[in-house]
């Protein structure tokens, strides 16, 4: 009897039509997403490969942090948890398992956005600027 290993691979391209400029993009931070403060279908997507089952947190998501915690979440002008100030986006899409309930992710904290393009979508009036928080233009 001989065995024949089978190997197969999947990859991915994260669609980053809402990042305007590579300004910024070297200079992401590390942070951790709380998966339960993410929409389904909205700043996630679920997968539909049977040989996968990880699901995807998009890129480009705008996110805020949790005061409590320290974690981040969507961002959301009118949450009260820290939600409501934006820390930045998610640079780049991570995978998470169907039982997580956090995961690193990259934080581009410093950049150009194209707001149209933003996944879920973003309200820019409602972004306070800071001279200390997040750098990011909207155009």
């Amino acid at each position: 009897m001989t065995l024949q290993p089978i190997t197969t691979s999947t990859s991915y391209t994260a669609d980053r039509a809402w990042l305007a400029a590579l300004h910024g993009t070297d200079s992401t931070e590390t942070i951790t997403l709380d998966i339960s403060k993410l929409t389904a279908g909205t700043h996630t997507a679920a997968s539909a490969d049977t040989n996968q089952p990880y699901s995807r947190v998009l890129s480009g998501v705008p996110v805020g942090k949790i005061t409590a915690s320290g974690l981040y979440g969507a961002f959301d002008p009118t949450a009260t948890d820290g939600r409501q100030s934006l820390a930045g986006h998610v640079f780049a899409e991570v995978l998470f398992a169907p039982t997580a309930t956090k995961v690193p992710a990259a934080l581009l904290w410093h950049g150009v956005v194209v707001a149209a393009k933003v996944p879920g979508g973003i309200d820019t009036t409602k972004v306070t600027p800071s001279v200390t928080g997040p750098q990011i233009r909207y155009v």
